[in-house]
């Protein structure tokens, strides 16, 4: 969906995008009182293909196991859409795509974004689609720091919210491992100062060691230790060198090759700092509490206990947050030992919580069961 020169997008930075393009996808029908739509906001890594097939990797969308027919996103109640987000590399547009202005890639001169201007975006497509209010909003991660943004920007058009494994501001760790990403990247010669598209270059190797580090954080020692734990890779005994004589190795190495494959270096740079910039309290005089007067939003924050990227404790501090307005919240910690990435796989907990939330507020709303 591409949006003109008389409605440009104005961004935190005080830069406007005369015209964008936004790329999404939706599974199911929206009603004709166009009240049982869900928006699911995607994580830094993620797209908009959340069900379905991939049309570039081939795998099935990330969030298989919870939209379609009679799963808790049930496609034959709810209308699922999902926008791949400002700054990204899959349709929207982003440094990778063409500067209208220039003819060639945006590079570094695409301007810096937040998780504000993503939601500003997002409102565009919903205004196009004439959705007044968001049946629900959720996401994971980066997906809950949206999901949290269009609860408190924009309270009068979302019903209920979901934020999964996120916070309300991103802490100094995970922006020192982002920084170790971005300087991976820029460091490798290939990237050119951002200038690789249109020089014929491709940071690959930065890339893929930007992706290792960070799914390192993704995951949990127990998790690496059950599926890994010191095994080697196809062979019995230690080489004595550099290659991967471990299974973790390899495994590593196999998610940032395939990663290098489908995204872009400069959207990792932007998307990254959006994130490192995210802090609702500070748009309300430092008091989380107070982004959230008066709401009417119903809340479900999820947490998992062996996040140490976004730790239960951050959940929290959103959830006491809500409780010192009086706003109508709900909070679950589920019990896994998957690490952050708990809210993409199975989990049969998160995925009762996440039904009984949504059927419940589907059944105040009024929203008839297929």
């Amino acid at each position: 969906m591409s949006f003109g020169p008389d409605a440009p997008l104005r961004l935190d930075s005080g830069l406007e995008l005369s015209e964008f393009t936004l790329a999404f996808q939706s599974y199911g029908e929206l009603n004709a009182d166009k009240n049982n739509a869900i928006l699911v906001c995607h994580a830094l890594t993620g797209d908009q293909y959340v069900a379905g097939t991939h049309p570039t990797t081939g795998k099935p969308g990330w969030w298989i196991s919870l939209v379609g027919p009679g799963k808790p996103l049930d496609t034959d109640r709810y209308f699922i859409l999902c926008v791949n987000v400002i700054g990204g590399c899959m349709g929207s547009t982003g440094p990778k795509e063409i500067n209208p202005a220039t003819g060639k890639a945006w590079g570094l001169t695409f301007p810096v974004i937040t998780v504000a201007d993503m939601v500003r975006a997002q409102v565009r497509v919903l205004d196009h689609l004439g959705i007044d209010q968001l049946f629900s909003v959720m996401g994971g991660s980066m997906g809950g720091m949206q999901a949290l943004e269009w609860a408190v920007s924009y309270p009068e058009r979302v019903y209920t919210t979901v934020p999964i494994a996120t916070a309300a501001r991103h802490s100094a760790q995970n922006i020192a491992f982002h920084e170790v990403g971005r300087q991976a990247i820029m460091a490798d010669p290939n990237w050119m100062e951002g200038d690789y598209l249109s020089r014929g270059g491709n940071p690959r190797a930065g890339l893929s060691v930007a992706r290792m580090s960070a799914h390192i954080t993704y995951l949990s020692e127990p998790a690496l230790k059950r599926k890994f734990g010191r095994k080697l890779q196809d062979r019995e005994h230690l080489t004595f060198g550099f290659d991967a004589d471990f299974q973790v190795e390899s495994y590593l190495r196999h998610q940032g090759f395939t990663f290098v494959d489908r995204f872009d270096a400069n959207s990792y740079l932007y998307i990254t700092r959006a994130m490192d910039y995210f802090d609702i309290a500070a748009e309300h005089d430092g008091r989380l509490a107070n982004a959230f007067k008066d709401t009417p939003v119903r809340f479900c924050v999820i947490s998992f206990t062996s996040d140490w990227l976004f730790p239960t404790k951050e959940s929290r501090d959103i959830v006491r947050a809500l409780n010192a307005e009086a706003a109508n919240v709900s909070f679950v910690e589920v019990e896994s030992d998957k690490g952050h990435d708990a809210f993409l796989l199975d989990e049969p907990e998160f995925h009762t919580t996440l039904q009984g939330f949504l059927d419940g507020a589907a059944n105040r709303k009024g929203l008839k069961k297929p």
